[in-house]
């Protein structure tokens, strides 16, 4: 089996197939078993901000927001009962329950794995109603459909789905050494990572990891592997985890890009991994991102011997 990393291994069962049956999804809401997910500004909505699990709640007292149209996404169903998660901006707190949000990020590495999976799926699916509410065809008001999992319009009958964008991230290697790049947000910052970029249209994943390098370091790419993938949810990306061959050595950074690039030694690349692992990191010393990113996964995989080009 794969490495699962933060964001993957959902345990749900999706039911795609049930998701135009209306009357199903209605009885679903009315079982008392059903829990939701309440959303505000897409962060999910937690009555104790030590928790370690998701806030499920009943459906009970967020029944008058649903019933107001407030955006409501079958997540699955999993054990028995079905989840939903609800975008609840504007709706006061149930009960009159105090309560607060929390950070994405900051949650999933607090959460078990497959919660934090549910949540990617939660917050992707609620974000695409956000920037999707007109119909990219004719620029009418639509409508959810599909259990949340679609869009209709009333005025051209056109149907619209959520999208994923496919990114690739590569780690790209040469002999005992790796190239990190430090992007260029991050001004006199000490934090590398593999690089990456969004695939274009006509593109084969091979082929974007070779144009990606040579944009943004000037490096040649000759063999390509996969290595994983990791759901990202801000707002829905997949992460397509590669390991590539370098066959030039010249560094050229593209600065609209990077900061840096350089190339880095397996020993380096081990410190930088167990420096990136706490939350004091020695100032001055360069670091990867923190282990819930697939970036810090590659890295930690090759500078540990689990993967050869």
């Amino acid at each position: 089996m794969e490495e699962i990393y933060t964001f993957a291994g959902n345990p749900l069962d999706r039911v795609s197939q049930r998701r135009q049956d209306a009357a199903w999804i209605a009885s679903l809401l009315d079982d008392p078993e059903t829990r939701l997910l309440p959303f505000r500004e897409l962060k999910p909505v937690v009555r104790d901000p030590s928790a370690t699990t998701l806030d499920w709640q009943p459906v009970a007292p967020w029944r008058a927001a649903i019933d107001s149209g407030k955006t409501l996404v079958l997540l699955g169903i999993g054990e028995g009962r079905a989840y939903f998660a609800l975008d609840a901006n504007g709706v006061p707190p149930a009960n009159g329950v105090e309560e607060a949000t929390a950070d994405v990020r900051g949650l999933a590495t607090a959460i078990p794995g497959p919660e934090a999976a549910i949540l990617a799926e939660a917050r992707s699916a609620l974000d695409w109603h956000v920037r999707h509410g007109f119909c990219a065809q004719c620029g009418t008001a639509s409508a959810i459909s599909s259990g949340g999992w679609g869009r209709r319009c009333p005025n051209c009958r056109a149907h619209h789905y959520p999208r994923v964008d496919p990114v690739v991230i590569m780690l790209a290697v040469r002999g005992e050494r790796c190239l990190l790049g430090r992007n260029r947000r991050r001004v006199g910052g000490t934090r590398y990572s593999c690089l990456a970029g969004f695939m274009e249209p006509g593109e084969t994943i091979e082929e974007a990891v070779r144009r990606e390098v040579l944009e943004e370091s000037g490096i040649c790419v000759g063999r390509v592997r996969y290595l994983a993938s990791q759901p990202w949810p801000f707002p829905s990306t997949l992460m397509m985890g590669l390991l590539a061959e370098a066959v030039s050595e010249e560094i050229r950074i593209d600065p609209e890009e990077l900061a840096e690039a350089r190339w880095f030694e397996r020993d380096e690349v081990r410190a930088m991994v167990e420096r990136s692992r706490t939350d004091d990191p020695i100032p001055g010393l360069a670091t990867l991102p923190p282990p819930l990113a697939i970036g810090h996964q590659l890295a930690r995989r090759w500078a540990f011997g689990a993967d050869t080009i």
